[in-house]
């Protein structure tokens, strides 16, 4: 995940999650598992067109898809995830370099499972509904990169959310311009500028002098 830190915004740049590889365990009431997701369910998911809500640490909603702060698309490698943030708390989690990764939240519509004697089983996710992508800070550190939350009862109301540790890259604005883009990096000191017309000054009566004898 790339950070860039501008003076009234970041910008940042990630995956959100990988398609076609496995997870880490994750724990489940029936037993742990790994889960993968197929390669084209983000992109199905995104083209339904729903708006996708963009949160800090699956709570205050900073913006979405629909006014423009989050960017999704999938590619080969997963769900790439661009987003423009102004809120003042999350500029200075990212001055204090306290972002960690990122989570999103789904509720399932078609999965496959298959059953391993020798390992957990793996669950294939092949269509959700993405319902958030979160930004995820040192305050909320996921116990396993992957991890499960039920938030009621019945099969069709789970919402389940993933979560991904990163290693975040922090770009910051420069204050001030590099030396060789600063002009006033070569401009000479006020001492300098004495010594060099009184330099010139000794020159031009120098030459007077040597006119006058000719």
């Amino acid at each position: 995940m790339k950070v860039e830190i501008r003076s009234d915004h970041i910008l940042v740049d990630g995956y959100v999650n990988a398609v076609g590889r496995d997870s880490r365990v994750i724990p489940d009431r029936r037993g742990n598992f790994v889960e993968q997701v197929v390669p084209g369910t983000f992109a199905r998911a995104l083209g339904r067109g729903n708006a996708i809500e963009f949160r800090h640490n699956h709570g205050r909603v900073l913006g979405g898809t629909a006014t423009g702060e989050l960017e999704l698309r999938e590619d080969s490698i997963g769900l790439r995830a661009k987003a423009r943030i102004t809120d003042a708390e999350i500029i200075q989690k990212a001055r204090d370099k306290k972002l960690r990764g990122w989570s999103f939240g789904f509720k399932k519509i078609a999965d496959e499972w298959e059953e391993r004697t020798d390992a957990p089983s793996r669950r294939y996710l092949k269509d959700i509904v993405l319902s958030e992508v979160t930004l995820v800070d040192d305050t909320k550190l996921p116990a396993y990169p992957a991890t499960s939350v039920e938030l009621r009862g019945t099969e069709e109301s789970i919402t389940e959310y993933r979560s991904s540790e990163d290693e975040p890259e922090y770009d910051e604005e420069r204050t001030t311009p590099p030396p060789a883009d600063n002009p006033a990096a070569d401009e000479p000191d006020a001492e300098t500028k004495t010594a060099n017309t009184e330099t010139l000054i000794a020159g031009y009566k120098a030459r007077r002098l040597k006119l006058g004898k000719q």
